[in-house]
């Protein structure tokens, strides 16, 4: 039996590899081809364009991608595991498909990708997070990436895309926006993985733009971290550790003092750092 692809069933292929989803390393595969393909279409144009995967796992996303039409994709696996199985779909794909396997976290992503390129990935839950900051803090503007379509827990999910005055924004939605426009795309159940994980999840898609307002990306985290960390405070009193006189540096930018944190925009919080810089 073969799927859509010409390649076994991936749950064939995890049977006969022994690769069961290891939980230290935050696996749960993908079965639904057709799944799959919707995720890889959410990122389309592949043209001219080198994709990079994080996680491949056996490679259910994997497939996806070169099935969608992606002549050059760069998956980065660090369970030696999953290499025989990814190999074989580097046999049914000649020349468009490479397998590096290490640590995403410790990746150097500018030697390893030249030209054009977009990440998608079903990220492994532990490092999800830590990978979209790293990304997003990219020291060079506009980065080497021209988009990230991700999946996450819905709840990191909604907190990427909230906007002001939820109860969702956060630091996390004021680092995705800064200088990136960010949307949710789809819902995926818990029912479509193996093991079903013990929450739904959510693909977000990440497009690199202009800020508004640049500024220092740690000014921007420490006046997030400082607003949020106390977030039921007003800012007059949450904004003391990082500002001599928050009430007059807020008044400088027409900011309400006994405002919140949940309650100024991202552009709000752009013109703080400046502040802070200068």
């Amino acid at each position: 039996m073969t799927a859509e692809d010409g390649l076994p069933p991936l749950r064939e292929v995890i049977e006969r590899h022994g690769l069961a989803a290891k939980k230290s390393l935050g696996q749960n595969f993908l079965f639904d081809f057709n799944l799959t393909r919707k995720i890889a279409r959410a990122a389309l144009p592949f043209n001219g364009r080198t994709i990079v995967e994080v996680g491949p796992g056996p490679g259910g996303l994997t497939r996806a991608l070169l099935a969608e039409g992606a002549e050059h994709v760069i998956a980065i696996e660090r369970d030696a595991r999953a290499m025989a199985a990814l190999a074989e779909v580097q046999a049914h794909y000649p020349g468009r498909l490479e397998v590096v396997e290490g640590d995403a976290m410790k990746t150097d992503w500018q030697n390893l990708v030249r030209g054009p390129a977009k990440i998608v990935a079903n990220l492994p839950y532990n490092v999800g997070t830590p990978l979209l900051t790293n990304w997003l803090t990219e020291g060079a503007w506009p980065p080497w990436y021209e988009s990230l379509t991700l999946m996450f827990q819905k709840e990191v999910a909604e907190r990427i895309v909230a906007r002001h005055g939820t109860e969702s924004y956060g630091r996390l939605s004021v680092l995705c926006q800064w200088r990136s426009s960010a949307h949710k795309l789809f819902d995926v159940n818990r029912s479509a993985f193996t093991p079903p994980p013990k929450v739904t999840s959510s693909i977000v898609q990440i497009v690199p733009g202009v800020p508004l307002h640049d500024c220092h990306v740690e000014d921007l985290e420490k006046v997030t971290a400082a607003a949020f960390g106390q977030r039921r405070k007003m800012l007059r009193s949450s904004l003391k550790t990082v500002f001599a006189e928050p009430e007059k540096t807020l008044a400088t930018l027409g900011i309400d003092p006994t405002r919140r944190a949940e309650e100024l925009s991202v552009a709000d919080f752009q013109r703080l750092a400046l502040l802070l810089r200068s």
